[in-house]
Order: C-alpha cells, then sequence, then structure tokens
C-alpha cells in the first residue's frame, strides 16, 4: 500500500493565510474515553510521512495527529521568519483549533525542539513530551573557542547563503539524498529504502522550497532561532522521554551528551539505542513504537473525563 495510504485521514488547514496539511489516526470508541491525545512533530527536512511506521500502531490506543511544519512537506514552503518559535505558534494553534485538551508530544531532532519550546510556553497544552535525538544547538558555541566565534560566524552568514541555494539542488537529488541518508543520517542502511527517499525528495521540488532552506541555513546562525536546551530542561514539571540512538552521526559526538539531559530534571527518561541513528523511529519502529507505548501507558492511565464527549464531539466537527 502507498505510504499516502497508511498515514491516516490527511487534511488541509489554512494557517495565517497558508496552507498547511495534518492528519490523524483515532482509536475504536471503546479504547479511546480518557485516553491522552499524541501530536507527532517531524525534524529537518522531512514531513508526516516520516511518521507511517508509527501512526497506525499509536492510533490503535490514542487519537494520534501528524503536521506538516510550515516549510515543509505538503504545508506551504512560505517566505516566514523561520524559527523554532514560528512552529511553536502553529502546533498551539492547531491544538487551540482541533483538540483543547492537554496533548503529548513527539517529535524527532528539530521536532523534539519545538516539542520542550512548546512545552515551556504553553504549559496548559502539554501533559507531557516525548524527544527522539533533541539537538541542543546553543552547544555549539561551546565547542567554538570564544576568541574565534565572532570570526566563524560572519564568514558563515557572508559567504555559506552564496553557496545554500545550490548545494540544495544538489541534495535534493534522489541518488544523492539516499547517500546522505545512508552514510550520515541512519545506522541501519535497510531503512533507507525507495520510499523514504520519495518521501523526502518530493516536497523539495516544490515551489519555493529552495527559498525555505536558504532562509533556515541563515535562521539557524541566530541566536534566538532555538531555546537553550540546558536552559528549559530543569524548569518544565511534566513527564519526559528521551529516546537517543547511539550510532547518530548527525549530532557530533562532541554535542550528543544525552545523560546529561537527565541530570537536569529528575522527570526526564532515556532511552537509549545501540543499533539506531539519528532516527530510531523509522530506523527501528517496533522498538520506539513499543517504548512510546509503555510510557503513555505508564504516566497517563486512561481515567474517565467529563468533557471528553463534548471534546471529541468538537473535534470530530472541526476536522469533518
Amino acid at each position: 500500500m502507498p505510504w499516502q495510504q497508511r498515514i491516516g485521514s490527511q487534511r488541509d488547514w489554512f494557517w495565517r493565510g497558508w496552507q498547511t496539511r495534518y492528519t490523524y489516526f483515532r482509536p475504536p470508541a471503546t479504547a479511546l474515553a480518557g485516553t491522552t491525545p499524541v501530536i507527532l512533530l517531524h525534524g529537518f527536512g522531512a514531513s508526516i510521512g516520516h511518521w507511517r511506521h508509527n501512526l497506525e500502531v499509536l492510533g490503535q490506543y490514542h487519537t494520534v495527529y501528524a503536521l506538516d511544519m510550515l516549510g515543509f512537506g505538503a504545508s506551504c514552503k512560505a517566505p516566514a521568519n523561520y524559527k523554532i518559535q514560528l512552529w511553536v505558534e502553529q502546533v498551539y494553534d492547531f491544538w487551540q483549533t482541533f483538540i483543547r485538551q492537554q496533548v503529548v508530544l513527539a517529535g524527532n531532532s528539530m521536532g523534539s525542539m519545538v516539542c520542550l519550546a512548546a512545552a515551556a510556553a504553553h504549559p496548559e497544552m502539554v501533559k507531557g513530551i516525548a524527544m527522539i535525538n533533541l539537538p541542543d544547538l546553543s552547544q555549539r558555541e561551546e565547542v567554538i573557542p570564544n576568541w574565534l566565534q565572532p570570526m566563524v560566524f560572519t564568514v558563515e552568514g557572508i559567504f555559506a547563503p552564496l553557496l545554500v541555494k545550490s548545494l540544495f539542488h544538489i541534495i535534493r537529488r534522489p541518488p544523492i539524498l539516499r547517500r546522505i541518508l545512508s552514510g550520515l543520517v541512519y545506522a541501519n542502511r535497510q531503512a533507507v529504502t525507495t520510499e523514504l527517499v520519495e518521501i523526502l525528495a518530493e516536497p523539495a521540488q516544490d515551489q519555493g522550497a529552495a527559498a525555505v532552506f536558504s532562509d533556515l541555513f541563515k535562521a539557524t546562525n541566530s541566536p534566538d532561532y532555538a531555546p537553550k536546551v540546558k536552559a528549559i530542561l530543569p524548569t518544565l514539571d511534566m513527564p519526559m522521554l528521551l529516546i537517543w540512538g547511539l550510532k547518530d552521526r548527525m549530532i557530533p559526538p562532541s554535542l550528543a551528551r544525552p545523560r546529561q539531559y537527565v541530570e537536569l530534571n529528575p522527570n526526564l527518561k532515556l532511552v537509549e539505542l545501540d543499533d539506531a541513528g539519528h532516527c530510531p523511529h523509522d530506523e527501528c519502529p517496533e522498538q520506539v513504537n513499543q517504548i512510546v507505548l509503555d510510557w503513555l501507558a505508564a504516566q497517563f492511565k486512561q481515567q474517565p473525563d467529563q468533557n471528553i464527549s463534548s471534546v471529541s464531539a468538537t473535534t470530530s466537527e472541526n476536522l469533518s
């Protein structure tokens, strides 16, 4: 079955005048009452298709949504001020429109940063967060000597954007993309299928995709692009799960220190996977699905909610 038919009921939602894409799975009515909804947030360059091995499984027990964040997947490649806070606002507005009960946010890479920032900004929305290979861009400054930082960032700011669009047109080609995934992103090369390459390559052909890529490259050099993980983690008072593929080559070993995150907050549970890279949910989905479901069951036991019927009725109306 094509992957588009395995990711639930896709819908378009116009956010601030821009078209965005989302999908959802809803469990049987007998399993729905009292369960906590889950929102899945993809990583850089990915989309709701990257959750094709997770959506249906998680959706047997929880109402599960997945969003194409603005600029990615089937969502509009809009000229916007791209940073983590922008996607936090998109997620929050989506939650207000369709859900309006506390949710668990789950994300991979960039999506996990959005989970963290959203939990800090909107605690009324977030009941817990599950993060998969959480990067901390602020740590980049820690491995560059202070005296060298101005020079490095200035050179990047001036010269890199001149090359980034040309680079984008090269790396979006399926054969090149496959090599990058196999050599850098994934530890399990068997997971780098033609289907995966299609999911990642097709949105990169959209009009405006190269401009978004260039804007994002510039934005990542900005100090306000992403929150500082070490500053936010100690402030959160909610259950948190961190899944980490130990063969992640996307995050340099000097910055890949998940056990340091655990020391910052006793509510954070760390699960390390020996044979996974940057995208464990796609490399070993059966294992990750079970970890997430077990954690959800342990942390958020089903309890009847007096408002669940009205919320579900409203949600159904909005989704139809």
